[in-house]
């Protein structure tokens, strides 16, 4: 068991590592297609594809990647310290905002690629590989009566690996899918088990091909090791998420969503649907972002008592006889998001909803427990990791939960 946890939080530093050079290569080849990198000129010395720091940070802020320069300057340092990119000539390993040449480690080959970054881009290539394949493997598939997307047999997966002149042995296969593993590139379903070459299901842990916003760099980095462990009591559980409600002074306007989280005092807090502003699918997709959107007015009801009248543990809530009964819901994001709160750890429950939301529309309602998303169970993962896979994902989000009967 020990193991297994010591493994599992290695993974997310790895996992980690791997969003950061993600984010980095497509900031890189953005910033070429800006000619932002570009040659220039400095004490009568040419530096090839190398930046202004300062107009680096101009353009975060004007692209939105970053709400001000400091935290411009903190995801470019970020990005430092993770050897993605560096001082031309190496005598800074701060990044300032002024007027500093940096460049990519990238562009003048000088990024470290020792066995633990070869081994995430043989996983990204497999990823692409398997996903670009007419008869991937990648399929839903179910595991103790539970469905799970683009999931694999670890034995289909070596089956494939031999085929395609991956590995030239299943014992070399088998090593390589636990190396992916501990990388954080592919995991159990249900993340219960190592990889064994069986009929057991796993999953790639990253979408390789999502478009990374840098935001999410230092989100991940704050975390640490804590997203592993989730959190150790229901307290802790209502840290910021990116479906939040985040307190601010009292404000005038409609209430857009009523939550009955316990509170000794009238409080009145803002976000609403902006909370879920934060996926990159909204962005991509031509939505407004969040600095253009209003935020809507929440209000704590202390007469409401107690959100949960009763915990349930995973296996209670499908216990024969247990007073819950299943729904599946299908909620189609709009501009605004998808207007509910997710809280809790195994299993997570819907918090809040906002009464104009596609999520109402749909029939999300407070006190659900959320058991799958878009086919892949989430009940035994923590309300961060839930939040991601919604915000993460298509925009239409397919939820099964268990209504407790009035």
């Amino acid at each position: 068991m020990e193991r297994t946890s010591s493994i599992r939080r290695k993974a997310i530093t790895r996992q980690h590592k791997g969003e950061v050079m993600i984010a980095g290569e497509q900031l890189r080849l953005r910033l070429h297609d800006g000619k932002l990198i570009k040659d220039r000129r400095y004490h009568l010395r040419t530096y090839p594809n190398c930046f202004v720091a300062q107009e680096l940070i101009d353009w975060l802020v004007s692209h939105k990647e970053a709400p001000d320069r400091a935290t411009a300057v903190c995801l470019m340092q970020h990005l430092m310290d993770h050897d993605i990119l560096h001082h031309v000539c190496d005598k800074r390993p701060v990044l300032k905002d002024a007027k500093l040449l940096y460049r990519f480690r990238k562009d003048d080959g000088t990024f470290p690629f020792n066995r633990e970054v070869k081994l995430f881009i043989r996983g990204q290539r497999l990823y692409e590989h398997l996903i670009g394949d007419n008869k991937s493997i990648l399929q839903l598939r179910e595991e103790h009566g539970v469905a799970y997307q683009r999931s694999f047999p670890g034995c289909q997966l070596i089956d494939w690996l031999l085929q395609n002149g991956e590995a030239e042995s299943r014992r070399r296969g088998l090593e390589l899918c636990r190396a992916l593993q501990e990388h954080g590139i592919i995991q159990h379903v249900a993340k219960k088990h190592d990889f064994f070459d069986s009929g057991t299901l796993y999953q790639f842990c990253i979408n390789f091909r999502r478009r990374r916003r840098l935001s999410e760099l230092l989100n991940e980095s704050e975390q640490g090791d804590n997203k592993d462990m989730a959190v150790s009591t229901q307290e802790d559980s209502y840290a910021d998420s990116p479906f939040v409600l985040h307190k601010s002074p009292p404000q005038e306007g409609n209430i857009a969503f009523q939550s009955v989280r316990l509170s000794k005092d009238l409080k009145q807090v803002t976000s609403g649907r902006g909370g879920s502003l934060n996926s990159p699918q909204l962005h991509s997709s031509g939505f407004p972002p969040l600095a253009q959107l209003s935020s809507a007015l929440v209000t704590c009801n202390p007469k409401s008592g107690k959100l949960l009248r009763r915990n349930f543990t995973c296996e209670e809530l499908f216990a024969p006889g247990a007073p819950l009964i299943k729904r599946v819901l299908t909620v189609i994001g709009d501009a605004m998001g998808w207007g509910f709160v997710v809280r809790g750890i195994a299993p997570c429950y819907v918090q809040a909803v906002d009464p104009g939301s596609p999520s109402a529309a749909a029939g999300v309602k407070v006190r659900q427990f959320v058991c799958q998303v878009n086919g892949q169970c989430v009940l035994y993962l923590d309300y961060r990791t839930v939040n991601r896979l919604v915000m993460t994902g298509p925009r239409t989000v397919v939820l099964e939960v268990m209504e407790p009967l009035e």
